[in-house]
């Protein structure tokens, strides 16, 4: 199994996300021999916002690209290497303001791309990166789930789907920020979510 976590939160390793993400992560590798895992921290390595330039490379023929314009195509090439090696996708999606992190949106816009990782036919739309288990670990400060407020799983869902990754779970961890003893019962809850997706 090739496994590819992404961490998203601008705290990196202090992150619940993180630290969530990392515990499926040893799970998954513990249960199946020979696993690998590549890790993408998106704090400690951003990547690039979808810009006007970064737009205009990839619009431009590779043969007449400049070597700016080849240099940011290849760091989302690379990006798009790592999802289409992977089995398995654990997304830590920490909550900020309602939303995913920028970090995560621009990892998400570098791996969508017309024609390699999806593509539009007489029937529609068509994702290119299928036959993929992907595990969304969801971490908020107050309690969204099941709510209007609770926007990421829709977007998420919606995103990878397009992209072919039907196969999506959520592990949740929330009340974070609602004292002690919410927090502990949120990364509770989460640590048996991630126990019954591994099972």
């Amino acid at each position: 199994m090739n496994i590819l976590q992404i961490n998203s939160s601008a705290r990196s390793n202090g992150a619940f996300s993180t630290q969530l993400a990392n515990v499926l992560a040893e799970k998954l590798l513990a249960g199946h021999a020979g696993s690998k895992l590549v890790l993408r921290d998106l704090a400690i390595n951003p990547h690039p916002v979808l810009d006007e330039a970064t737009l205009g490379a990839l619009m431009t023929a590779p043969e007449v690209r400049t070597a700016e314009q080849a240099a940011s195509v290849a760091r989302n090439d690379a990006l798009i290497a790592e999802v289409q090696a992977a089995d398995t996708l654990i997304i830590a999606a920490p909550m900020y303001n309602f939303g995913i992190t920028a970090q995560l949106k621009n990892w998400i816009d570098a791996i969508a791309r017309a024609g390699v990782t999806f593509k539009y036919s007489a029937n529609g739309p068509e994702g290119l990166l299928t036959g993929k288990q992907v595990y969304v670990v969801l971490t908020r400060g107050g309690v969204h789930r099941g709510t209007a407020g609770d926007t990421i799983a829709d977007y998420m869902r919606t995103v990878l789907g397009f992209l072919g990754m039907k196969n999506v779970e959520f592990i949740y961890a929330e009340g974070l920020n609602m004292g002690d003893e919410m927090q502990s019962k949120g990364i509770s809850q989460a640590r048996s979510e991630i126990e019954l997706a591994v099972a």
